[in-house]
């Protein structure tokens, strides 16, 4: 098969013209947000091509010790982005821990799975098969855990009276926030399922586009995609489920009561 197309910087200009076009329909609308999407814009533009001369460098390099700070940074951006998505976040830096702690586990965790015993690239760290795979797997569960994480805190602060009145007759924390839980895991898992339900028919998903765009054969590129949405899936799953489990922990204290003063 054919390589991917080169393309130049007039091929991304005449692209943004699209976006310039959505900007002075926004701004006929006076919606308030042409300024935050042209700021979106320039931020996407600049954030790429830097990423991509990164990479470019560490696929070159192909070093341990640079992917692992690559990783790390990845990590902290991701959490960093976990605590300021919060409406109501525990107080000080206890928001950014938890989400580091449960995104370190789940992600990592299912990434090394998929580098050392499914895919097995040589060397095993190799960035052209690590990054992308951590970075899809991380980005993912990033979004649910915040998700699930702000609709908890919001759902115990906004039924505090009937929470505390089911304390009050005998049940336990869990007993007592279960349907708010079961509502935040079914939000949360609810995105992955979906796009899992409907990739290949209503959307080719993006990693599969990637490789056919740049010339691999689409059996080998669903191949790699199947296996994509299985770690993602897993990495959303128990990264949330943790989370939630961390989250509720320090919301009720060893009397069983709600703690809604440990949050911002």
């Amino acid at each position: 098969m054919n390589g991917a197309i080169e393309l130049d910087f007039w091929d991304i200009g005449f692209a943004a013209t699209i976006v310039v076009g959505l900007g002075i329909l926004l701004a006929y609308y006076r919606l308030g947000v042409t300024r935050t999407l042209s700021i979106a814009s320039v931020r996407l533009v600049v954030q790429l091509f830097a990423i991509g001369y990164v990479l470019k460098f560490l696929f070159a390099e192909g070093k341990l010790s640079y992917v692992a700070i690559m990783a790390v940074i990845m990590l902290i951006v991701a959490s960093r982005e976990i605590m300021a998505r919060q409406k109501r976040r525990l107080k000080g830096w206890r928001s950014f821990g938890l989400g580091a702690s449960t995104l370190f586990v789940s992600s990592f965790a299912i990434a090394l799975f998929g580098l050392l015993v499914v895919v097995k690239p040589d060397p095993w760290y190799l960035p052209q098969y690590a990054i992308p795979l951590l970075g899809m797997i991380m980005s993912n569960t990033m979004s649910a855990i915040s998700l699930s994480m702000d609709r908890l805190t919001s759902a115990l602060h906004d039924n505090r009276a009937i929470i505390e009145q089911r304390l009050a007759l005998g049940e336990t924390s869990r007993e007592a926030i279960l349907p708010y839980l079961r509502d935040c895991i079914r939000t949360g898992i609810m995105p992955v399922v979906n796009s899992m339900a409907t990739a290949g028919i209503v959307a080719l998903p993006g990693m599969m586009t990637g490789q056919i765009l740049a010339g691999a054969l689409p059996t080998e590129a669903v191949k790699y995609q199947i296996i994509i949405w299985f770690f993602i899936a897993g990495g959303v799953g128990f990264g949330m489920a943790a989370a939630l489990k961390l989250l509720e922990m320090r919301l009720f204290d060893e009397r069983q009561r709600l703690r809604l003063d440990r949050l911002s």
